[in-house]
């Protein structure tokens, strides 16, 4: 296996926030040759960070941020630009096995114990060999001895899922004391490795609709969902009209 030199980030803009523009081979390369905080983002996210100028300012000043969600995806393809998505839970496992290539070491933070325990037993029997040092649950209220948990271990990739926007700000704290690392937030990915949720089938997935099928299964995020993406796509639309 070879790798490209390093290249330039090129982002462009959707609502105040810019995107890479890498694809998903280029984002894999990318990342093992830097460090820092990515985001995968999605306008659930967007939304959010409207609204809290803490967490706009961590997307902004991520290492790279990658459009997750289909819902960024169209903006960017109304607004002119063809980026393709580019999903959390494939990035992650992306990344999982190129730690194993490189011989990097690999930290999980995040769901409940059971799941994260699975997740590892998992990860572990598929990929063997993987060098997880550390691993830990998402249900604490003190993060400091996690943090210093880190900072003794050092793992090369850690792996954040505790939902957004905790997530970006555990990360964004992190970066403090683990300026080599490369720190991801992940969702839900963790709960889908571990075996407890099912995912999206392929085409599904194929056809940008991994969103549809989540709320099929679990219609409490329907609420979550709408009015956000009609919202963010009329908005878009009148980005656009400005133009």
């Amino acid at each position: 296996m070879c790798y490209n030199n390093i290249m330039n980030r090129n982002t462009v803009d959707i609502l105040g926030y810019g995107v890479d523009t890498f694809t998903f081979d280029q984002a894999v390369d990318y990342i093992v040759q830097t460090h820092g905080q990515i985001v995968t983002i999605n306008p659930e996210m967007i939304e959010t960070a409207n609204k809290n100028p803490d967490f706009k300012n961590i997307i902004n000043n991520a290492e790279m941020v990658v459009p997750d969600g289909i819902g960024v995806q169209l903006g960017l393809k109304i607004l002119g630009y063809d980026v393709k998505r580019i999903a959390g839970i494939d990035l992650g496992k992306a990344l999982l096995k190129r730690a194993y290539y490189l011989k990097k070491s690999v930290a999980l933070i995040g769901a409940k114990q059971d799941i994260v325990e699975n997740a590892v037993v998992n990860l572990k029997s598929e990929i063997p060999d993987l060098n997880i040092i550390y691993y830990h649950d998402g249900y604490f209220d003190d993060d400091s001895s996690i943090i210093d948990d880190l900072k003794d271990k050092k793992p090369d990739f850690v792996m954040v899922a505790l939902g957004s926007p905790k997530q970006e700000f555990f990360i964004n704290k992190l970066k403090t004391v683990l300026p080599d690392s490369v720190m991801i937030g992940l969702g839900g990915s963790f709960d889908v490795w571990a075996g407890a949720v099912k995912r999206a089938p392929i085409i599904y997935r194929n056809l940008g609709l991994e969103w549809l099928y989540r709320t099929l299964c679990e219609p409490q995020r329907f609420k979550r969902i709408f009015p956000t993406l009609p919202l963010f796509v009329l908005k878009i639309l009148k980005e656009r009209l400005k133009k």
